[in-house]
C-alpha cells in the first residue's frame, strides 16, 4: 500500500487533532478518502449546487475552495490531495500563507467547471459514468492533474484508459462521439494520442467491409440475426433477410467531425488503402453539407451522385471565409483520377469558386478538372452563370473556352491528335475521336444556347466555334443552328461580318435538310446561299447516281447463275423497285427546282451588276470549289443527264415486266 508524507499544514484544526490521537506521522490514500467521507451520505447525493457554487454535503466545513471559471467548489484537502500531484503541491503552497481556509484556481483544466466537477466525485469516492462524450476530457484532467497510480490504486487515468481501450475503440459510434470531443484538446493531442487512436479505430472500420465485419449493423440497434442470417424478433426467425451495407454508410457520421479531424481521417484511409472512389464520394457528401452554394448551383439535376442518402443542411451555414478554406481543401483532396467525381458536382465546385471569389488558382485547378471528363457533361452543367461585375454576357462564355481548351490539351497528351485522311478521303478512326464528337456535339449545342445573348460579342462566339477541330465535326448542323440564332438575335451586323460568321460552317458538311432550309434562310448572305445550293445539287445528282447504280447491280444478280427467287421475292422486289422509282422521280424534281433557282439568282446577280457573266465554271473560280472534272461536267450538262436517267428509267421498267413473265409460269 503506497503513502503520501503529511504536512500538517494542509489540515484544518480538527484533522491535526485526530492525527495527533492516532499518533501517526504518514497516512495513506485511502485512509485520507475515507475520513473525508466518513459523514457522507448516499454519494448520489453528496454534492449540491447554489448558483454558481458546488457544496460536498459531508457535514464539515470545507477548507479549500477551488476556482473553475466562473464556478467555486467548496471542497476538503484529504479527498483531492489524496488522488492528485497536482493538487498536493498546490495545496502545499496555498497552506504556507498560514491561513486555514485556502483558495486555489485551476483555468486551464480540460472540459472546464463541468470536467472537474466529475473529477472532484471521483476523489470523494462517488461512482462515475463514464461516457464516449466524456471520457476524454476526463483523460486530460487527469493528466494534467497527475491522477497516476501513485496517489492510489486505480486512480483517474487508469480507468479512464481502460475505458478507452475496451469499449470506447472498440466501437464504431463511441470512437466517433469521442473524436467530437478532441477539438478542445489540442494542447494535450501530441501526449496522450487520443484523436490519433480515435481516427485510426474509425479509418480501420471504414475501410473494412461491412458485409463481412458487421461495421455497422451491430453498432447501429438494428435487428439481431440468426445464424442463418434472417431477422429474429423476441428470439423467434422472421424470415427476413438483413439488407447488405453500401460502401457509403459512414459519410455521414464523418460529415459530422470538424474539417481537420475529417482530413486527418481521410489521410489514414488513403494511407490504409481505401478505393479513390469512396474518398470521392465522401468528400462529395461532405462539400455539399458544408457548402450551400454547391447544393443551389445543382439544384435538382444530381443524378450523378453515387451516395445513397442526401446531407442535412445546417441550420446556420459557415462563414464566408470558412467557406472559400474549405473550397480550397476539397480541391487539394480530391482524387484527380478521370470519372471518379461526377461531372455536374465539378460545375459546381466551379460556380461556387466564382461565387466566392476564390484564388484564380484554384478556379483554374476546377477548369482542368472538369476539362479531363468533358465529354461526360451536358449542355445544363455548361450553362455557367456570369458572376462578374460587368455582366457583359449572360453565361460565362470565357471559362467554357478555358474548359474545351484543357480538353483539347488532354485530347492531345492521352493520343487523341487529329485522324489523317486516306486515299479515299475518309476520315481513319482514333481512339478518342467518340469522346471529342461528344464534345463537339455539346459545344454547338452551347452555342446555340448563348447566341441569342445580345450582349455576346462576335468573336467571342467566333473563338469558342472555331476551337472545335475540323474532325471533331461529322456534320455542320448544329453549328449551322447556332449560326443562325446568331443571326437572328444580332440583326446589325454588316455583310462582312456575317460572311465572316459563315465561314465558319463547311457548306459540304451541312444534311440535305440543313441545306434546304438554308437555302430558304434569308439571313444568311448570297454568297453563301449560292455555295449551299450548289453543294445541295450534287448531293443529290450523287444519290441519284448511287441509286441508279443499287438498281443495276441488283439486275445483274438477278440474271446470274444464282437461284430463281420465289413467288414471294419477286413480289417484293417489284414494290422495292417502285418505292425506289418514286424516290427519284422525287430527286429529279428537286433538282430541276434547284437549277430553277440558281438561275433566277443568276439572272438577279447579273442585274444588279455585282458579276458581268455568271456560269458554273466561274461560280467554282469564284467560291473556291474543289470539284472533280464529272462532276462539274455533270452540272453543265444537266439536261443530257435527264435524258440518261430517263432512259435508264426506261430499262428499269422494261426489266420489271420481265420478271413479272418469269413469275408467271410458276405461279400456275
Amino acid at each position: 500500500m503506497l503513502k503520501k508524507k503529511l504536512h500538517f499544514g494542509y489540515f484544518s484544526r480538527f484533522d491535526l487533532t485526530l492525527v495527533v490521537f492516532l499518533g501517526l506521522k504518514h497516512l495513506s490514500s485511502e485512509f485520507c478518502e475515507k475520513m473525508a467521507c466518513m459523514k457522507l451520505g448516499s454519494k448520489t447525493d453528496a454534492f449540491r449546487r447554489q448558483g454558481q457554487a458546488w457544496f460536498c454535503t459531508t457535514g464539515l466545513p470545507s477548507d479549500i475552495v477551488v476556482e473553475v471559471g466562473e464556478m467555486s467548489f467548496h471542497l476538503h484537502k484529504f479527498p483531492l490531495l489524496s488522488r492528485s500531484g497536482v493538487m498536493e503541491r498546490l495545496i502545499a503552497e496555498a497552506s504556507e500563507e498560514g491561513e486555514e481556509k485556502c483558495s486555489i484556481c485551476l483555468p486551464d483544466i480540460p472540459g472546464g467547471a463541468k470536467t472537474f466537477e466529475l473529477v472532484a466525485k471521483f476523489c470523494y469516492g462517488v461512482k462515475l459514468e463514464l461516457t464516449a462524450s466524456n471520457v476524454v476530457y476526463l483523460r486530460c484532467a487527469a493528466e494534467h492533474l497527475e491522477m497516476t497510480e501513485e496517489y492510489g490504486e486505480g486512480n483517474l487515468i487508469t480507468k479512464t484508459e481502460t475505458f478507452l481501450n475496451q469499449v470506447v475503440l472498440r466501437n464504431w459510434k463511441d470512437s466517433l462521439r469521442a473524436l467530437q470531443t478532441c477539438d478542445d484538446i489540442i494542447s494535450y493531442d501530441d501526449e496522450l494520442n487520443v484523436t490519433k487512436r480515435c481516427i485510426e479505430s474509425l479509418a480501420m472500420k471504414a475501410s473494412t467491409d461491412p458485409n463481412l465485419s458487421g461495421w455497422p449493423i451491430m453498432e447501429y440497434g438494428g435487428p439481431m440475426q440468426s445464424p442463418g442470417g434472417s431477422v429474429l424478433w423476441n428470439g423467434i426467425s422472421t424470415g427476413a433477410r438483413v439488407k447488405n451495407t453500401s460502401s457509403d454508410w459512414w459519410y455521414e457520421d464523418a460529415s459530422t467531425l470538424s474539417f481537420p479531424r475529417y482530413k486527418r481521417l481521410i489521410a489514414v484511409m488513403e494511407s490504409r488503402g481505401i478505393r479513390q472512389e469512396i474518398i470521392a464520394g465522401s468528400l462529395t457528401f461532405y462539400a455539399k453539407k458544408y457548402l450551400p452554394g454547391l447544393n443551389r448551383c445543382q439544384g435538382a439535376t444530381d443524378t450523378n451522385s453515387s451516395t445513397c442518402v442526401a446531407p442535412v443542411a445546417l441550420e446556420a451555414p459557415p462563414s464566408e471565409e470558412d467557406q472559400k478554406l474549405l473550397l480550397e481543401e476539397i480541391d487539394r483532396l480530391l482524387p484527380i483520377q478521370k470519372g471518379l467525381v461526377p461531372t455536374n458536382f465539378l460545375f459546381g465546385l466551379l460556380q461556387t469558386a466564382l461565387i466566392l471569389r476564390v484564388s484564380p488558382s484554384y478556379i483554374s485547378n476546377f477548369e482542368k478538372r472538369i476539362g479531363m471528363q468533358l465529354d461526360q457533361a451536358t449542355l445544363e452543367d455548361l450553362l455557367i452563370p456570369n458572376f462578374s461585375c460587368s455582366m457583359e454576357t449572360l453565361y460565362n462564355v470565357d471559362c467554357v473556352q478555358q474548359i474545351l481548351e484543357h480538353f483539347l490539351a488532354m485530347d492531345q497528351i492521352t493520343g487523341g491528335a487529329s485522324p489523317s485522311l486516306v486515299d479515299d478521303g475518309q476520315i481513319t478512326a482514333s481512339p478518342s475521336l467518340t469522346p471529342v464528337t461528344l464534345v463537339a456535339k455539346l459545344i454547338d449545342g452551347y452555342l446555340a444556347e448563348v447566341a441569342s445573348d445580345v450582349n455576346l460579342k462576335l468573336p467571342k462566339f467566333q473563338a469558342l466555334a472555331a476551337s472545335v477541330p475540323d474532325y471533331a465535326r461529322h456534320l455542320d448542323d448544329g453549328l449551322y443552328r447556332a449560326v443562325d440564332i446568331y443571326l437572328k438575335s444580332h440583326p446589325w451586323l454588316s455583310e462582312s461580318e456575317k460572311e465572316q460568321l459563315c465561314q465558319l460552317m463547311d457548306c459540304q458538311k451541312l444534311s440535305l435538310e440543313a441545306c434546304t432550309h438554308a437555302a430558304q434562310n434569308e439571313r444568311l448572305p448570297l454568297r453563301i446561299v449560292v455555295q449551299i445550293l450548289f453543294f445541295e445539287q450534287l448531293q443529290l445528282r450523287t444519290s441519284i447516281t448511287g441509286c441508279l447504280l443499287v438498281s443495276d447491280n441488283l439486275d445483274g444478280s438477278r440474271q446470274s447463275g444464282l437461284a430463281g427467287p420465289t413467288e414471294r421475292g419477286w413480289a417484293s422486289t417489284a414494290r422495292e423497285n417502285q418505292v425506289l422509282k418514286v424516290g427519284m422521280d422525287n430527286m429529279r424534281t428537286r433538282v430541276s427546282e434547284l437549277e430553277k433557282e440558281c438561275s433566277n439568282m443568276k439572272q438577279e446577280i447579273e442585274r444588279l451588276g455585282r458579276v458581268k457573266s455568271f456560269t458554273w465554271g466561274n461560280v467554282s473560280k469564284r467560291f473556291g470549289f474543289k470539284l472533280k472534272s464529272r462532276m462539274c461536267s455533270a452540272q453543265e450538262g444537266s439536261i443530257s443527264n435527264q435524258n440518261t436517267e430517263s432512259r435508264k428509267n426506261e430499262k428499269l421498267k422494261d426489266r420489271q415486266g420481265q420478271h413479272k413473265k418469269n413469275s408467271t409460269p410458276k405461279s400456275r
